[in-house]
């Protein structure tokens, strides 16, 4: 008995190679510049189109020049630039999902679409809470020691 539906045979590895390289992201920066100013585009429209990116990036740079200005050492200082980094890499992941469930989906609902965005949106305010009680335990000391209290 033969079946409805051919089965489809396995290419020869040549092929597949080729094929596999032809469909390969690496294809759309052929260069180390254009990688650069892809990323620099991603950058750019997180901030251009996303609220909390910009109140994120705002933030950051506060606490930075704060704890530089109270002459933190350089490990607290480094401790500081990667809490906000990973608050504003998980807010453009979060942008990045949005859009991609967005493209999938549609405007339709489904409640698999809310659970991915809302977990990425989480994600973000785990990471921006942590960032603040890190921010707050590095800072406050040397903050109320500098205004005498």
């Amino acid at each position: 008995m033969t079946s409805p539906l051919p089965i489809p045979q396995p290419e020869p590895m040549s092929q597949r190679r080729g094929r596999r390289l032809r469909a390969g992201a690496w294809k759309v920066a052929g260069d180390l510049p254009a990688s650069f100013r892809y990323a620099a585009q991603g950058l750019a429209y997180g901030f251009a189109s996303q609220r909390n990116f910009r109140i994120h990036v705002f933030t950051g740079a506060l606490v930075f020049g704060l704890g530089l200005w109270l002459q933190l050492p350089t490990a607290q200082l480094a401790v500081l630039v990667l809490t906000v980094a990973a608050v504003l890499v998980l807010e453009l992941l979060n942008t990045a999902t949005e859009a991609v469930v967005d493209l999938a989906i549609g405007r339709q609902f489904h409640p698999l679409a809310r659970i991915a965005k809302d977990c990425a949106a989480a994600a973000v305010l785990v990471a921006a809470l942590s960032s603040l009680m890190i921010a707050l335990l590095l800072l406050v000391p040397p903050l109320l020691s500098r205004l005498g209290l």
